[in-house]
Parts: C-alpha cells; structure tokens; sequence
C-alpha cells in the first residue's frame, strides 16, 4: 500500500511548492492525482514507461485502452507526433487550451504502453491553472486517465479520487470541483475524414465550422470497437454501483414511467433513485433534481452517481436528454453507465 499524501491548493493563488513537490514525484516516477477542466486526472510521466504502467496497476484499468498525454506548450505537440496535420495548428490555436484531446500519428518517444499499441497518441493541453504549472514545471508530457477505478464513475472532486485511488497513488493533489464534469472531446486526426471519437464540452456542431469531421460508426450504434482508438470507446464506463436505467422521451410519459417503475422496484425491496433535468415529484427513495442548462446536468452527473452509491441506491433511474450538442456527451456517458436503455417513451 502507498502512502498517500493531500496536497490542497488554490487554483486562484498557486503555491509553487506545492506544485515543485508534486512536478519532482512524476519525474521520479511516482503517480500523481490533480485536477483538471474537465475531471480529476492520475497523472504519471508519459515517456517514463515503468511509471505509466503503475497508472494501469492502480486503476485497474485493461492494457488496450490508450491514455492520454497532456502538455502546456504546443511544441511538445511536435515532438510527440510523428506528422503533424496542418489542421492540428488549426485546432489548437481555437480550442487549447481546453477540453479537446486530438490523436495524431505518435513519434518513437512516446512508449507503446501509452497508446496501447496503437500508431497514434491522443494529446490535450488542459486549461485548468494547476494542471498546467505542474506539466510545466515537471517539463515532460503527463499521461492522465481519470482518476477513478476502472469503470466507476469519473471524479470531479478530489473526495472522489480519495474514495477510488487512496493507497494506490502517491500524491492527490485537492483545488475543488472541476468546471466542466465529463471528459474531454476526443477526435481523430491522423488520417481523413477526421472522426468524432468520444463526444465532450467541444461539440460536433463546434468543430464542424472548423473542419470537417464526422461520427465514429461506434458511436451510432450499440457495438463496441474491437480495438478502442481512444479512452471510453470500448469498455462500461462511469457506472455507479447500481443498476442504472436510462429512459428517453416525452417529459409527461418520463414522469409516469419513472414512478410506476419506482413503485415496483419498492414494492420488490429494493432502494430506488431518480436523477432528472426537470423539477417533478417522483415515488423514489432519493432524488436528485438538475432542471438547469445542459451544462449543469452535465456538471452534476457523476457527482449524483457517486451520491446514490453513498445511500446504497440499488436502482437509478436516470431521465435522458436531448442527444444534440453537449447532450450528445452527455447521453454517451448515460448509456455507457447504464445496464440498459427504454426508449421512445
């Protein structure tokens, strides 16, 4: 077991010690937790391949699925790539820093543990400040999964890389919530057409006025990819330890579902919970109520999975969204989570 050390930090007033203690344990090749945009990050060095392995070991996470690098200067992009698109300048200059990770083709540095085989390298520059002083003060590439167990629910707060990874890792670095909620958005450059491989806080609809891009097959339909081009692709994800269901549909016909569902789960002996984007009166045990903007729905999504995990909920009953613009992220990650789908309510 690792002795597991908290270091708080305030993202508004950085405390360069603390950053210098947490920069010399990824050099030394130690695994370090530390917040993100988008959610908590493990980081290790990424061209340090004995470090990156002990992010697997940690998580629990199967070799084929790639991580990826984060960086705070775009010419360590050129460094880790073997060719660099013209659009990939492109990209950067309009999004970085911020939630979008692209694959490029990967140079001989980078170790083929990182990309699980693969001949590309997914890459982001993250704009939280903490992460970025901390790549930058440890001067490599950070490779950075989430900082959760393999298939649980993403942390957005360090109580939740806490409840996962303490033990397991050698530092958590604590600033707060993340902004954001879900993981980045992730597409492919590499080769073309230029493909939408995980759905985040940068749209489809965003990135087309930039290039042109399109969906990966994988995320039109319910069959997994033999072999995951980025994180998220193929495995559960995100899944709270009860049963989710998710329900898409009309509103009114949602809110009689939802209920009759709940009262048979009840009557079964079992815990339900409900999490909505609308205000209603559900027949549940807990509910956990969202009627905001999309980007509060997803802000509060993993943070309500782990919430029901605390009541030992045995069944969430989530009501589905819009699957346009970031609701496309959204509903991706639901229907990873859920164990299954009811539609056209």
């Amino acid at each position: 077991m690792v002795r597991t050390k908290i270091l708080k930090i305030n993202r508004r007033n950085i405390d360069l010690n603390i950053v210098k203690e947490a920069a010399r344990a990824i050099t030394k090749g130690k695994l370090v937790a530390f917040p993100t945009e988008t959610v908590y990050g493990l980081g290790a060095n990424a061209l340090d391949e004995a470090a990156v392995k002990k992010i697997f070991k940690a998580k629990s996470r199967p070799a084929d699925n790639p991580l990826i690098l984060h960086i705070s200067e775009f010419s360590q992009l050129r460094v880790l790539a073997k060719h660099l698109p013209r659009d990939a300048q492109l990209l950067a200059k309009k999004y970085w820093p911020g939630p979008l990770t692209i694959v490029v083709e990967k140079s001989d540095l980078v170790p083929s543990v990182v990309t699980a085989g693969l001949p590309t390298v997914a890459v982001r520059m993250p704009s939280h400040e903490v992460a970025l002083a901390l790549i930058k003060t440890a001067g490599v590439p950070i490779a950075a999964p989430s900082a959760n167990l393999s298939g649980r629910p993403s942390p957005t707060t360090a109580e939740h890389v806490i409840e996962d990874l303490y033990g397991k890792v050698d530092i958590i670095i604590d600033s707060g919530p993340t902004d954001i909620g879900l993981e980045s958005t992730v597409i492919n450059i590499s080769r073309k057409p230029y493909l939408l491989l995980r759905p985040g806080r940068i749209t489809l609809e965003s990135l087309s006025k930039c290039i042109p891009i399109k969906l990966h097959p994988a995320l039109k339909k319910t069959t997994k990819p033999k072999r995951p081009e980025s994180p998220g692709m193929k495995y559960r994800h995100y899944a709270p330890r009860g049963k989710l269901i998710l329900l898409v549909g009309d509103r009114t016909k949602l809110i009689g579902v939802i209920n009759q569902m709940s009262k048979e789960f009840k009557e079964a002996g079992l815990t339900v919970g409900v999490f909505s984007p609308f205000k209603a009166e559900f027949e549940a045990d807990r509910a956990v109520l969202c009627y905001g903007s999309k980007e509060e729905f997803a802000k509060k999504l993993f943070m309500a999975l782990r919430e029901f995990d605390s009541y030992d909920i045995d069944i969430i009953l989530v009501a589905g969204i819009s699957a346009k613009g970031l609701g496309r992220a959204v509903m991706n990650r639901l229907e990873k989570a859920a164990v299954y789908k009811v539609i056209n309510l």
